[in-house]
């Protein structure tokens, strides 16, 4: 019995230290996916849509182009409800790609987040990219030990502050409409980044704040599904016959712009902001005033040499844009595109703004309140990352919902 008892205590005492030798069971590492990896890619939406999926569909190009012999295989328009889905889940798509030779899978959306947990602890012997996600922020109220999983995120919000800046630069009435997608943590941090950066830009430029007029208008999802979403195509006519003469887009993709090109080719002063994708206002340059976009190829390219060379861990990413050049397509992970439509004049003052962000200028410092009223940040006190990943409600000065109803 005390022999029993004795090898037992080793057993455990020897895995105790194989556990520390790998930085635990967070950190411990999957094997090499060999040199050139065959990755799966599963969009939210299609790979041409101008917004968020053909940002990460190019990323997987760009791979492509910067490990030699990788290849990506893709599946596309895999959202909850979708055709696609008939029959199958998201986890058991990514197992497609699995079976046709893919070593490494990434999930492009949040709407995937359960899903790519679920596929992530089925199978811990392939590396898994979350874009957007928190399950393995170690810090984050989500937080779930995922060894072979890592989550990676651009700091967005420095995209919506300049986005927002251009906005209330170029407005002639001081309405700037919002065109969000669904209601959560992310998209709720977005748009007020956005309000931020267009209540700084306004003040700066000695405008009334009072005058100042920041809606946003929720269409459901992060594009359009008949039946389901609202039509954003409606909901950016609302805002430009409601006098909202610049409309900053969330969603994935170009309605906004589509629909202030036709009102502009008919004579009215409208401008639009798109998201997501670097070349998104080619659709309507005359009245795209920037693009704020995510590049997630050098991320991509990293973690997935961090899998070819053995050492891929568990973590969590949330990039910062490089403030040395913010449109650097090998080192930046956020970027702003400037639009036609800029005026000259605008487009200088913009570039100071993005100077001061560059400098340390924190627009997530108080006195802030939420749109209830409640204290958000006092004076002088900065958000942390948590309170800013998080944040609870639209702040203060904001018209729109906070929660879904």
């Amino acid at each position: 019995m005390y022999k029993t008892i004795l090898r037992l205590a080793l057993l455990s005492m020897v895995a105790i230290l194989v556990l520390s030798a790998c930085g635990g069971a967070g950190g411990s590492k999957v094997a090499s996916i060999g040199k050139s990896p065959t990755f799966g890619m599963v969009l939210v939406g299609a790979k041409n849509d101008h917004g968020w999926s053909q940002a990460h569909y190019d990323a997987g190009l760009y791979v492509e182009q910067k490990i030699t012999g990788s290849k990506m295989l893709y599946v596309e328009n895999v959202y909850s409800g979708s055709p696609v889905l008939t029959g199958t889940t998201t986890s058991q798509i990514a197992e497609q790609l699995v079976a046709q030779g893919a070593k490494l899978i990434i999930f492009n959306s949040d709407d995937m987040k359960d899903e790519a947990t679920k596929f992530a602890q089925d199978h811990p012997d392939v590396p898994v990219i979350m874009a957007s996600g928190d399950q393995v922020w170690q810090d984050g109220q989500a937080y779930t030990a995922i060894p072979n999983m890592v989550n990676i995120m651009g700091r967005m919000e420095y995209g919506k502050m300049m986005a927002g800046c251009a906005a209330a630069l170029t407005s002639q009435t001081g309405k700037i409409g919002y065109l969000g997608p669904l209601i959560n943590a992310e998209t709720r941090r977005l748009v007020s980044s956005a309000y931020l950066g267009a209540k700084y830009c306004w003040q700066q430029a000695g405008k009334d704040p009072a005058a100042l007029q920041f809606k946003v208008t929720w269409i459901g999802f992060w594009f359009y599904i008949p039946g389901f979403s609202s039509d954003p195509t409606q909901v950016a006519d609302d805002f430009f016959n409601s006098g909202y003469d610049v409309v900053i887009s969330g969603i994935d993709t170009t309605e906004a712009m589509t629909e202030a090109k036709r009102l502009s080719d008919a004579g009215q002063a409208v401008w639009s902001i798109p998201y997501d994708y670097k070349g998104a206002c080619d659709a309507a340059p005359e009245i795209c005033l920037g693009v704020p976009y995510f590049n997630w190829g050098p991320a991509y390219v990293k973690t997935i040499q961090s899998a070819i060379d053995g050492k891929f861990t568990s973590n969590f990413q949330w990039n910062l844009p490089d403030w040395t050049d913010i449109n650097n397509p090998d080192t930046s992970a956020v970027g702003f595109v400037k639009g036609p439509a800029l005026s000259t004049e605008n487009s200088a003052t913009l570039d100071t703004f993005i100077a001061a962000l560059a400098g340390g200028l924190n627009l997530w410092k108080g006195p802030i309140n939420l749109q209830d009223g409640t204290v958000y940040l006092a004076d002088g006190v900065a958000a942390t990352d948590q309170q800013i990943w998080y944040l609870p409600q639209l702040l203060q000065g904001m018209e729109g919902q906070s929660v879904s109803q």
